[in-house]
């Protein structure tokens, strides 16, 4: 059976438009596959960390909300982020062999970046997708539901996995991406 891994950066309370383009997908997946649903607090802190109180707040209305969508706490794991330390200690590892470069050539980070107005990189928005490879290879999913925008964060994170297993061993199975059922 595929293990899926998707989630949220929980920066605020879901909405219709989190429902329809991706609550309501992951409703169904959790009949069809492994899944594992991250309440990503670490990574809200990449553009909220001068309020880590409402970040908190977040995490449970985030919680709430995939409950009212239909998520089954018997049927899908729910993962909160900052309370599993070997996704902290994928991080630091993955950041060893991960390049600045590759980070600041990444769309989607300079895209957002573009967004929010950022001139000068804080490292934890700019590592972001190494926290995400964290994320997905913590649990050893094998498919990571995504939008278009994410596709550059799965390419790194399959970058990374073939990088990790080569220097140690094979422990890593390439994630794929599950195009059209984004991560909000």
């Amino acid at each position: 059976m595929e293990r899926i891994l998707t989630g949220d950066r929980v920066t605020g309370k879901l909405h219709l438009g989190h429902y329809a383009g991706s609550l309501k997908k992951r409703v169904e997946l959790q009949h069809q596959m492994e899944t594992f649903l991250l309440l990503a607090d670490v990574q809200a802190l990449t553009t909220h960390f001068e309020d880590p109180d409402l970040v908190r707040k977040h995490l449970r209305l985030v919680a709430l909300d995939y409950l009212a969508a239909g998520i089954d706490p018997e049927k899908a794991v729910l993962c909160v982020q900052s309370l599993i330390p070997e996704i902290a200690e994928l991080t630091v590892f993955y950041s060893m062999f991960v390049t600045v470069s590759s980070l600041r050539h990444n769309p989607t980070t300079k895209s957002e970046a573009e967004q929010r107005g950022y001139d000068d990189l804080y490292y934890g928005f700019l590592g972001y997708p190494v926290s995400q490879a964290a994320d997905i290879t913590f649990c050893k999913a094998t498919l990571v539901p995504v939008g278009d925008d994410q596709i550059p964060h799965i390419e790194q994170t399959r970058k990374i996995v073939r990088r990790f297993n080569s220097l140690y061993r094979p422990v890593f199975e390439e994630p794929r991406a599950l195009v059209g059922h984004s991560r909000a």
